[in-house]
């Protein structure tokens, strides 16, 4: 009997339809890895599927690439919602002196920062309030300036403050993936940051920092940012000015 071999035998077919499919996943797995590396900034998971296509498996392409680095002196982590390859933590000591000095913040900063973070959208009255002290200018200025604040919107109440929000920035400077992994209550005593005994009714916030607009905000109005901008401008021209030096 004459066998026909005019066509592939499905088993042919089956293996070339694995050898197609494996070379693709590797392709993609070695984009992912180098738009990792070339990045200067986290990457979400859009923008890898803009190089590889939306139907590629990115959760398992990074979780093999997490796998991969797990033990190597960079990780692959998740922060703020994005991928990003991070010093390995039981290095980190080692390259403290090739790193930035980072910014002290203040007293003041610090705790206008943790306002913000747990009471947000928040205006500056509402948070000297919570202080229980007047916040300078200047001190929002450094937390805006360290993009670790935002500028959100307009309370719709008489004078129509400007409320403001925590960033991806912040996020990732403090290693969180979210807002909501930021330390409640029972942590914070846990931690000895609460001594004696607390009022019965305090309770510490659940934190949310939700991109749109709440319902007792509005926009920001474009003349705000051209009053931002000539502030700084001004500042900029004392600090050149001779007579100021």
């Amino acid at each position: 009997m004459i066998q026909d071999t005019s066509h592939p035998r499905p088993q042919v077919l089956a293996n070339e339809r694995v050898a197609q499919r494996d070379a693709r996943y590797l392709r993609d797995k070695r984009i992912v890895e180098a738009l990792l590396f070339a990045s200067a900034i986290p990457l979400s998971e859009d923008e890898f599927g803009f190089h590889v296509g939306a139907d590629a498996p990115l959760a398992e392409l990074l979780a093999e690439i997490s796998n991969d680095y797990a033990t190597r002196g960079v990780n692959l982590i998740r922060t703020a919602g994005k991928w990003a390859f991070r010093t390995a933590d039981d290095l980190g000591h080692i390259l403290v002196r090739e790193r930035e000095e980072p910014r002290r913040l203040s007293r003041a900063a610090l705790e206008t920062l943790a306002i913000i973070a747990y009471h947000q959208p928040v205006t500056r009255a509402e948070i000297e309030d919570i202080r229980g002290v007047a916040t300078s200018k200047g001190t929002l200025d450094v937390l805006l300036e360290s993009n670790w604040i935002k500028l959100r919107g307009r309370r719709r109440t008489p004078g129509r403050p400007v409320t403001y929000g925590t960033t991806e920035s912040f996020l990732d400077q403090f290693g969180l993936h979210s807002i909501s992994e930021l330390p409640g209550l029972s942590e914070l005593k846990g931690a000895g940051f609460f001594d004696g005994r607390l009022p019965a009714d305090f309770d510490v916030p659940e934190p949310s920092d939700a991109p749109g607009l709440r319902s007792d905000e509005d926009p920001l109005d474009e003349d705000l940012f051209v009053l931002l901008a000539e502030e700084r401008s001004a500042a900029v021209d004392d600090a050149l000015d001779p007579q100021n030096a």
